[in-house]
């Protein structure tokens, strides 16, 4: 649909997903200039904003009351406002709610502008040593359920890199059930990418189940694995 004159711009900024210096400089400039700032976590943003000296109103947009916020934002920015739209770190839109607000404001002829930058999925894939030219992202698996076995099955059809997140804590669980369905594979484990304790764990399944074992685990977690077509 073709942009509506008179109308503000959505700005989807990436963010650093750990080092705060990651951030580019096209983003701040965005972050100084719009008129609102809507975040996934306000807190976390502020800490960035506060570290880059950047004061603008923020508000809060996240799975649980995107519904509201999308008609909140749509407002402001049918008004001649421009907002950026963030999410906790990373790519905005990238697993989570966001891509429901971009896909309503092209739907009433919104202009929206990407801001390239970090992302946690091309971070972990392009340090895996795995295959790069062609690759499946997953997000998060469901918890539990046969929309979990669905997902699993769907992976282990893949014939391209498979790259999902997951928590620490459930991490151990997810790997076995990756074992079940997908059998022996080449794997990475990227933890705390781009912080203090980044750590990369890579061998085949059972090495890593049992690496972790013993281990307690904390802070982010992407999943890297080689896909069917590389056996």
């Amino acid at each position: 649909m073709k942009q509506r004159e008179g109308k503000g711009t959505l700005y989807l900024v990436s963010t650093p997903i750990g080092n705060l210096e990651d951030v580019t400089l096209r983003a701040l400039k965005v972050l100084k200039e719009v008129d609102v700032i809507a975040a996934e976590d306000t807190r976390r943003t502020k800490i960035l904003l506060r570290h880059y000296g950047i004061e603008r109103p923020t508000l809060s947009f996240f799975e649980g009351n995107e519904s509201r916020r999308t008609e909140e934002i749509l407002e402001l920015l049918g008004k001649g406002k421009d907002v950026a739209l963030l999410c906790d770190a990373g790519t905005p839109t990238i697993s989570d709610p966001g891509y429901r607000l971009v896909r309503a404001a092209r739907q009433e002829g919104i202009r929206v502008v990407p801001i390239p930058g970090p992302s946690a999925v091309i971070a972990a894939l392009s340090a895996s040593g795995l295959p790069t030219d062609s690759f499946s992202f997953f997000g998060f698996l469901p918890p539990k359920g046969s929309k979990r076995k669905r997902r699993l099955q769907e992976i282990a059809r893949s014939r391209s890199t498979v790259i999902l997140f997951e928590s620490p804590r459930r991490l151990s669980e997810t790997l076995k059930d990756l074992f079940q369905y997908c059998g022996n594979r080449r794997i990475v484990i990227a933890r705390e990418l781009t912080k203090l304790h980044e750590e990369f764990l890579s061998g085949e399944l059972p090495e890593i189940i049992e690496e972790i074992k013993e281990r307690s685990l904390k802070g982010e977690v992407t999943i890297v694995m080689e896909g069917l077509g590389w056996r």
